[in-house]
């Protein structure tokens, strides 16, 4: 576990390495190099000038050379439909076809690096894609009548978008991960602009080396997924078979089985990176960037997770708003209603303004207000005893609900930030944007509380006649939490 622990550590430092001067790019920093710990691949969709290929770049500074072979660069091509396998894979060696085989020169080619990046992958034509393949997947290749080992520990390939022939689709779902990667925000463009160059942080201490991988793929193995993550992973199944297009006419396949046993490996893979021997809810952020068939429904899967997993909430309390509007309303006609009404009181009311108006010029304006002030609270309507008692205790009945419900919902934001902030591999952005609706929520409920307060205070400032016993009747306003 000591060394499960000093891994992690060391992960950090990768992962602050890859961020470096980038902006907004700490979910795709983060998904790359879980990638190459999991030794899976990684696509990542988004428009050109993203960061992607700077991603692959920082990502192969990170991995260890193998010990005494070259096979430390990272190597880079622009796919396009006129690529050639010569491009990727070596130019033959006219040695060997004096010698009648079929061989290429590798050295510094795709077969002897550990970092590829791929860009506009799905550009490529068939008999490139053909040979990819068994280099994904069984990390091979076949040179002439010989298959030798590649060193090739992750591909990160980028693409403008999904695609969506179906001849792609074996080829797509070799990327395990799947990452949007978009132009930063306006929040951050202003940073953007001003922001000296991005350089490559400090090579972290510790490489991210073969040993270090295969002890991490040994601790997954026994890592165990709690019941509640495997019955959130069966309603997320449910849940994309209702948002997943499975038709014909180019629409992306379902989630295959294998890439549900991928998943799960994945998560286990967390899970030891973190030194931990469960794999939790709070994990399945993950299935975003995994299950999907297209990239476009991360964010319906995020939501989900927010929404279904986690149970934030929304951001509001309609509720107890609309029961703090009603009292604040109740307190407003109360405390502005008159003694009496008809002739009597209009005689009152004219008096009044006789008083404090032009009709008495002799009088100074302090005592015009005094006049004024006096006739306006001989008008105001009494209330009894029993009347302001009963109105401060609904008011403080329904107070104490909205501060014993903020109460609750800040403990929640603080356990829930704390074990989110613990995670390894959970970007900061996603912790901000996940916790915003439970944050505003309890910022609400301490306004609301406050406004309840208040109201309760002027209930107690009505004007009191003990002689009088009315009770008013309960307000009775829906709540819902």
């Amino acid at each position: 576990m000591t060394m499960t622990m000093t891994t992690e550590s060391d992960l950090r430092a990768m992962v602050r390495s890859l961020e470096a001067g980038l902006l907004e790019r700490d979910t795709a920093a983060r998904l790359v190099l879980l990638a190459a710990v999991a030794a899976e691949h990684v696509l990542l969709i988004g428009p050109p000038g993203t960061a992607k290929s700077e991603l692959a770049r920082r990502l192969q500074s990170i991995i260890e050379p193998v010990s005494g072979t070259d096979d430390q660069a990272c190597f880079e091509r622009l796919l396009t439909r006129f690529s050639n396998p010569e491009e990727l894979f070596g130019p033959l060696s006219l040695k060997a076809l004096e010698e009648d085989r079929y061989e290429r020169l590798v050295q510094g080619y795709l077969p002897t690096a550990q970092v590829a990046f791929l860009d506009e992958v799905f550009k490529a034509n068939s008999a490139i894609l053909n040979a990819l393949l068994s280099l994904l997947n069984e990390r091979v290749f076949d040179n002439g009548t010989e298959r030798v080992a590649v060193p090739l520990v992750t591909v990160v390939a980028a693409s403008n978008e999904t695609p969506t022939d179906e001849a792609l689709h074996a080829f797509h779902d070799r990327f395990l991960i799947r990452v949007p990667v978009q132009p930063v925000s306006d929040e951050a463009f202003h940073a953007l602009l001003t922001a000296e160059s991005a350089t490559v942080a400090a090579v972290p201490p510790q490489r991210l080396g073969s040993s270090r991988r295969k002890a991490i793929a040994q601790a997954a193995e026994a890592v165990v997924i709690s019941a509640p993550a495997l019955e959130s992973l069966h309603a997320l199944r449910s849940f994309l078979r209702t948002t997943t297009a499975t038709g014909p006419q180019g629409h992306p396949p379902p989630t295959s089985d294998r890439r549900w046993r991928q998943l799960a490996r994945l998560l286990r893979v967390a899970a030891a990176a973190e030194g931990r021997a469960m794999v939790e809810p709070l994990d399945l952020w993950l299935a975003a960037f995994v299950a999907p068939s297209h990239t476009a429904q991360a964010a319906a899967l995020l939501t989900w997770w927010q929404q279904q997993v986690l149970v934030v909430g929304e951001a509001d309390a309609p509720g107890w708003r609309r029961h703090t509007e009603a009292f604040e309303k109740q307190l407003e006609i109360e405390t502005r209603a008159q003694a009496e009404e008809g002739a009597d009181a209009a005689g009152k009311m004219a008096l009044a303004r006789s008083i404090g108006g032009t009709d008495n010029p002799g009088a100074s304006g302090e005592m015009l207000r005094l006049y004024s002030a006096r006739a306006e609270e001989h008008l105001r309507k009494r209330w009894s005893p029993l009347h302001v008692r009963s109105r401060k205790g609904q008011v403080r009945e329904v107070a104490d609900e909205v501060l014993a419900a903020g109460n609750e919902h800040r403990r929640t934001l603080a356990s829930l930030e704390a074990q989110m902030n613990r995670r390894l591999w959970l970007p900061p952005s996603l912790v901000r944007d996940t916790l915003a609706p439970l944050r505003e929520r309890v910022h609400l409920l301490g306004e609301l509380h406050d406004r309840l307060l208040a109201c309760e205070a002027g209930f107690a400032a009505l004007p009191v006649d003990e002689a009088l016993s009315d009770v008013p009747a309960p307000m009775v306003v829906e709540l819902s939490a």
